[in-house]
């Protein structure tokens, strides 16, 4: 097979297209949403309502003048800002409608709405379900299992909680999300078994190849989604720390609110104290990892460029240094995927080690498939997957990956 030098970048100017129907249907369904979980005045009101009408028939408008991050906007625009956001870029067409959805509401301030996460209600309620609770009961049952089948079964966790996405359920309507932590759902699967298994890729090994234990390890973990994706990002990176696979971990989140869903620093505190408050072996997580966050094991970081519109093969100098000086990244969840290996129609055969060349040292990617975008697969994976799902497969969430580049 030559070499794919170059693949058509996403846009949403197809009709049926998956990216098409988030900025025709989920966009606007999400407004709606946002608008009646508070009590919003009438210039929140009338600016979510001017946001609605410009995200469906109008075109691209700037930020005001007075935004704090205008310059740094129009220094990710590339001409998109007054054209339509059909014939935009998907990846930058959804990061900007996030941004004025925060001007909409007043989030940036000044004002009585200033720092007020509008995703907030939703992401609580995720961490109040019969299902959040039943994933953290489930660690007393795990922790009675072998250290090597704890490990198997936290990371799966972490990966089969990027099913509980809020973009992805509480709008679009998908199904019961999040992955059950003690049952190590879709292990074993590995490329080219075919879709008896719903792992399309599995390298864990090599991940795990890449963290001794007892070695001077430091893991960054690129978060994706808040509430039942977070706690089992979190319960992997317990024991992480707890079995010496790493002496220090980094967590990265988003600085502000983003893609509905995805975690800020707030989130983080919400879920540990959600995990603290639990009974049995989740309480003595909680326990551990606050006190590990106290004493510098554990650090947050909220990057800029985590909310920027951009493939990471764009990032600051300052960014690649802390990713360079890790010994594995960890990149959780579909959009991290999407901007790792860029958001481009890529066959899906296309090498991952060569879409990731340019990562400035070994990363992984933890993600269930909710977009167009995969690479990293051999044909007989492909072959199979189309023939039993035509490519809903991408898009449907029901089937997941893990994929290293050393």
């Amino acid at each position: 097979m030559p070499e794919i030098v170059d693949a058509p970048v996403i846009v949403s100017n197809k009709p049926g297209s998956f990216s098409w129907g988030v900025l025709t249907e989920r966009h606007p369904a999400l407004i709606r949403r946002v608008r009646d979980a508070f009590p919003y005045g009438p210039e929140q009101h009338q600016a979510l309502d001017v946001l609605l009408g410009e995200c469906t028939e109008g075109v691209i408008e700037p930020l005001g003048s007075d935004a704090r991050d205008r310059d740094r906007w129009a220094g990710w625009d590339r001409g998109y800002v007054g054209g339509s956001w059909f014939d935009a870029p998907f990846l930058w067409a959804e990061s900007y409608f996030y941004r004025k959805l925060l001007d909409a509401v007043g989030y940036f301030g000044p004002g009585p709405w200033q720092g007020i996460d509008p995703f907030r209600p939703f992401k609580q309620a995720e961490l109040r379900t019969e299902e959040a609770e039943a994933e953290l009961v489930a660690l007393d049952r795990l922790a009675m299992r072998t250290v090597d089948e704890q490990a198997r079964a936290l990371l799966q966790g972490s990966l089969w909680g990027n099913r509980a996405d809020l973009g992805f359920h509480l709008v679009s309507g998908g199904g019961a999300a999040g992955g059950n932590v003690g049952a190590g759902h879709g292990s074993g699967a590995g490329a080219g078994t075919g879709v008896s298994a719903p792992l399309v890729a599995d390298d864990s090994a090599v991940l795990w190849s890449l963290l001794p234990a007892g070695g001077p390890n430091t893991v960054c973990l690129v978060a994706d989604n808040a509430g039942r994706e977070l706690v089992p990002d979190l319960l992997l990176i317990d024991h992480l720390l707890r079995h010496q696979h790493a002496e220090h971990v980094v967590l990265h989140v988003k600085p502000y609110p983003y893609f509905v869903s995805d975690a800020t620093t707030a989130d983080v505190i919400d879920c540990l104290r959600h995990v603290k408050r639990a009974d049995g072996v989740a309480g003595m997580v909680g326990e551990r990892l606050w006190e590990a966050m106290g004493r510098g094991r554990l650090v947050v970081r909220a990057h800029p460029f985590s909310c920027a519109p951009l493939p990471y093969s764009d990032m600051p100098d300052d960014l690649r240094q802390d990713f360079a000086e890790a010994t594995v990244t960890i990149m959780k969840g579909d959009l991290n995927y999407r901007r790792l290996v860029g958001d481009q129609l890529w066959p899906a055969t296309t090498s991952f080690a060569e879409r990731t060349a340019y990562f400035p040292g070994p990363v992984a990617a933890l993600r269930t498939l909710k977009s167009d975008v995969i690479v990293g697969l051999d044909e007989r994976t492909e072959s199979a997957l189309v023939a039993a799902h035509d490519q809903r497969w991408r898009t449907s969430g029901t089937h997941a990956l893990i994929q290293v580049r050393r």
